[in-house]
């Protein structure tokens, strides 16, 4: 089982979602050949003389543009059929961070977001606000909704009544567990020692419109620090974002703890006040160790460095 390795920097790490990954094999083998593929662009960026905020990109982009996870062009439907994404970078050397959520228009939200922090004055876009952005600075376009997005929406509407999410939050984990999923995040370490943290996602089925999960939030869906390390999460955003959950984790990185302890702490904290199947987190220290951790069944994740390139469906897994 892949949970923990130190490699020579640069190394980068990605996550596919945390939840129950109820696919066939043929779909398996998809998902961590796409995340392989994707691990290796951000390192190949850094290896092209790239930085860590380069190599994140590079990997969100190839995950964004696969089809197969909740970002990007595979971005699950809000409750009126409609798509809006969520996502966030951060800079460990700066700490400089931006972030947009409820976008509509790009292919690559994660570009977005590099722009508000690269590019603006503010940390956090959203709706028409943030989308408006997309042709000032010549973004690709998102696509049409893909077909397979459109029939899920369309029987989960069949089946409204069964989907009871925001009463409150013991009857949310057990209507949406088999949907906190695919949620996409990166982690690089760079030559230079620099960290750098990304998220991006579609949210939750049949969100309300305006819903904003952790993904476009410093400190919950992703977090940087150069002292300690970088951590990139997925699962239930109202929890991660409630516990800071990334921040938590490269703070403990920050005071001394390896990846490893750090995340199998803020995941244990997390489990122990909301409960199982709720998150899991991707991390790189400093010095050049890599975790994965989880309380769902599965996350699938992979990393590269410059002797290999591994993916596996499960890390460490929190009960």
């Amino acid at each position: 089982m892949y949970t923990v390795f130190r490699c020579e920097k640069p190394i980068v790490i990605v996550h596919g979602g945390a939840g129950r990954w109820n696919v066939d094999e043929e779909t398996r083998v998809r998902v961590l050949e796409v995340l392989k593929n994707a691990a290796k662009s951000g390192l190949e960026a850094i290896l092209r003389g790239g930085n860590a905020v380069e190599a994140v990109v590079s990997s969100v982009k190839v995950l964004e543009s696969s089809g197969l996870f909740n970002a990007g062009i595979g971005s699950v439907l809000n409750l009126f059929g409609e798509v809006e994404m969520d996502a966030g970078i951060m800079d460990g050397k700066t700490l400089r961070a931006g972030g947009v959520a409820a976008v509509t228009r790009p292919k690559h939200p994660i570009e977005l977001a590099r722009i508000v922090m690269e590019k603006t004055d503010h940390v956090l876009l959203v709706g028409r606000g943030a989308d408006r952005l997309v042709d000032l600075f010549g973004l690709e376009p998102r696509p049409p909704i893909p077909q397979r997005v459109l029939e899920k929406y369309r029987e989960l509407v069949r089946n409204i009544d069964s989907v009871r999410y925001w009463r409150k939050l013991r009857e949310l984990l057990r209507v949406v567990a088999p949907m906190v999923s695919d949620t996409v995040g990166a982690v690089a370490l760079d030559m230079d020692g620099n960290v750098a943290a990304a998220a991006s996602t579609g949210g939750v089925w049949l969100k309300l419109p305006g819903r904003v999960g952790d993904s476009p939030i410093p400190g919950a869906g992703f977090y940087a620090d150069n002292r300690g390390g970088g951590a990139s999460a997925t699962g239930l955003g109202e929890t991660i974002v409630m516990t800071s959950l990334t921040r938590f984790a490269v703070e403990l990185m920050i005071q001394g703890k390896s990846a490893r302890e750090a995340c199998i702490e803020a995941i244990t904290e997390l489990t122990r006040r909301f409960g199982p199947d709720t998150a899991g987190i991707v991390a790189i220290d400093v010095r050049g160790e890599i975790a994965s951790v989880h309380n769902t069944e599965y996350m699938p994740f992979a990393y590269a460095c410059r002797d290999r390139v591994e993916a596996a469906f499960s890390g460490i897994r929190i009960r």
